[in-house]
């Protein structure tokens, strides 16, 4: 549970109907085998220790004493257990049979979960049966004890504060206003749901959306555990199939009628995370019955799926299907500007390389959206002391075949001339060497912009903002940024996209954009090395694949370096080892915390996810904030310390 990671199971077994000691057989020896595994947190379906589907045999005695003595074996049984466990059972108290959930840790009843919401309708007839929970926390008596009752029950563990439990039963997601909306505002950061769901055509789908979708507004963790095999199949068939999600996140899934118990970790840090960030998700007024338990702090392995590119959907759909997105978005946000200034003029730098090749993609789709000539995008190329024959041929024919006007204007002669006047020597390469270039040819972009009445499209993305990777007042700068927001790893899938996707016919447009995508990342200030590029970005600040990672979950989360690390580690497998990982992390950290003068001054452009930097929306973040915290950290990583 280091990290913030917890274990839990929404566990699967074969019932009997009736037969309560086969039952709790069951849960005991599953129970045991989720524990030894280390799963803290077990959930099991809705009214397992006797079955769901029993009809009118609830009304018997011998049932209802028999749920009652099969909860205090599995209490007494599961007694040795590191593990907070949730049961279903019918429970009567006073006049009234309640469908309930039982908490269970160390062999302790912590409190009872009533079910709120109970369906008459289809073919649920649970009204029949079942009184809906009250609506305020009592107690009740079993034999000779009093235990808690209530539907806004808690239970949070001692040790890890981040985690706290609530309860719902089946039914009360499905209702408009369930009643884990208010426990998740009373503090809950965990949802267990102890389910009987029949199996319809098309309700998987519902109830996945649903669980997804209840995380993702709540913030929490959702645990969905539901009935299969043994329930009755005289009219209905249950498939048992169970979810486990995560802010929005489906992080596992047991699929219709596969059986078994579904197992996966919960990151108690990114649903606070998000808590913290989201101010409008405040804390009920009502004061919560948080029941406290305790269990060992063990440190959990991620078993997790952790993309090394968070930034970049998995699957090809969804990843075609972003790319449009993003892509309409920042063409949106670029007609926009240009209808709101009544501007008919684009100015582009073009290097060849895949930013500005992105941010020429994009301005050509705005100028289509606005029904405008792309004779109007003027695309300048502007050769310099690094650039090489390959970029400059692709940024000719990637102009050539996108419609637009192209200028060719070499900055070589005017570079020389302002060393000349500033007394540099040509063969110093420092960054005055390099930055001279930039700032040249920024100088260009603008005055063409002023001379045709138009503006200047930046072309600097997301990555290169995170690492400072830009030329203060010279690539730095433009009038709009439509890149800003666009991490390198997904730059790459977006121009690819458009390869695969938006080319039509035009194979020559096809073939440039993937040797453009073929080329090495490179601000080409640096003369060539026999006519190959000399000067490699990522051998310089490292790969854009571990800073993307960094980025995204040092932003969106504010994850420490060290938990970060344990990601990257599972994320990358052997592609980096630990030590690379580690020296990478630290340039991004002082990077991020010495560059932020850059972001503090961007031009305007669009958001396009989730994480973005500019100093008027995501990161309003100080100019001289101190990196040191996390550094020191990332240097007690590198010792082997424990940070």
């Amino acid at each position: 549970m280091f990290d913030d990671f917890i274990k839990v199971a929404a566990a699967g077994i074969e019932i009997k109907l009736c037969d309560v000691k086969t039952n709790t057989a069951a849960i005991v020896k599953e129970a045991k085998r989720l524990a030894k595994s280390d799963c803290k947190v077990i959930v099991f379906p809705e009214l397992c220790i006797t079955g769901y589907s029993l009809g009118e045999l609830f009304f018997q005695e011998k049932v209802l004493d028999g749920a009652i003595d099969g909860l205090f074996e599995v209490a007494k049984a599961t007694a040795s257990l590191d593990a907070v466990i949730f049961v279903g059972l019918p429970l009567l108290r006073g006049k009234s049979l309640y469908n309930v959930a039982a908490c269970l840790c160390h062999g302790q009843i912590l409190g009872f979960v009533p079910k709120s919401n109970i369906p008459s309708y289809g073919e649920f007839y649970e009204g029949r049966f079942f009184t809906p929970a009250p609506d305020c926390y009592d107690y009740v008596s079993i034999r000779g004890e009093e235990y808690p009752f209530g539907n806004e029950l808690l239970f949070g563990c001692e040790e890890l504060p981040h985690l706290v439990i609530g309860a719902e039963i089946c039914e009360d997601l499905w209702v408009p206003d369930p009643p884990s909306s208010h426990r998740a505002m009373d503090g809950a950061t965990v949802i267990v749901n102890l389910s009987a769901s029949d199996e319809l055509t098309g309700k998987a789908a519902y109830r996945r959306q649903l669980v997804e979708s209840q995380s993702a507004r709540l913030y929490c963790g959702y645990i969905y555990s539901n009935a299969g095999t043994g329930e009755s199949t005289q009219d209905v068939v249950y498939s048992g199939h169970s979810l486990i999600c995560e802010n929005g996140r489906l992080l596992a899934e047991k699929a219709p009628f596969v059986g078994g118990s579904l197992v996966c970790d919960i990151d108690l840090g990114a649903i606070m995370a998000r808590r913290r960030q989201m101010n409008n998700f405040s804390a009920s007024e009502d004061d919560p019955s948080v029941i406290g338990f305790s269990l060992k702090m063990t440190r959990v392995d991620i078993t997790r799926s952790v993309s090394p590119t968070p930034f970049v959907p998995r699957d090809e759909a969804g990843l075609s299907s972003r790319c449009e997105e993003i892509l309409d978005i920042q063409s949106r946000g670029l007609s926009g500007r240009l209808s709101h200034i009544g501007c008919s003029c684009a100015v582009i730098g073009i290097s060849g390389g895949l930013d500005s090749t992105l941010a020429l993609l994009v301005t050509a789709r705005a100028f289509d959206i606005l029904k405008k000539d792309r004779k109007g995008i003027i695309a300048i190329t502007m050769p310099g002391f690094g650039t090489t024959d390959r970029t400059y041929e692709n940024a000719l024919r990637l102009c050539k075949n996108l419609g637009v006007t192209l200028r060719e204007i070499p900055i070589a002669d005017s570079v020389r001339q302002h060393f000349s006047d500033i007394g540099h020597a040509m063969d110093v390469y420092d960054v005055t060497y390099e930055n001279s270039q930039a700032r040249e040819r920024t100088q260009i972009l603008m005055d063409v912009a002023n001379m045709e009445g138009g503006i200047v499209v930046g072309t600097g993305d997301l990555s290169e903002l995170a690492l400072g990777w830009a030329t203060y007042n010279g690539d730095h700068m433009s009038m709009y940024g439509v890149n800003a927001s666009v991490p390198k790893t997904l730059v790459r899938h977006l121009v690819r996209y458009f390869a695969t996707e938006c080319c039509g016919r035009s194979r020559v447009l096809r073939a440039t954009l993937l040797d453009i995508l073929d080329t090495p990342v490179s601000p080409e200030l640096l003369p060539p090395e026999d006519g190959k590029i000399s000067q490699k970005t990522e051998d310089i600040v490292g790969p854009y694949e571990l800073h993307d990672f960094f980025l995204y979950y040092h932003v969106r989360y504010g994850y420490r370096p060290r938990k970060v690390l344990r990601l990257a580690e599972s994320a990358f497998g052997q592609e980096y080892s630990r030590d690379d990982i580690l020296l990478w992390m630290k340039v991004f950290y002082s990077r991020f915390f010495a560059q932020q003068f850059k972001r503090s001054c961007l031009p305007d452009g669009p958001k396009v996810g989730t994480v973005a930097l500019s100093p008027r929306g995501d990161l309003r973040m100080p100019s001289d904030a101190s990196g040191r915290m996390w550094i020191e950290e990332v240097d007690e990583l590198r010792k082997g310390k424990k940070a």
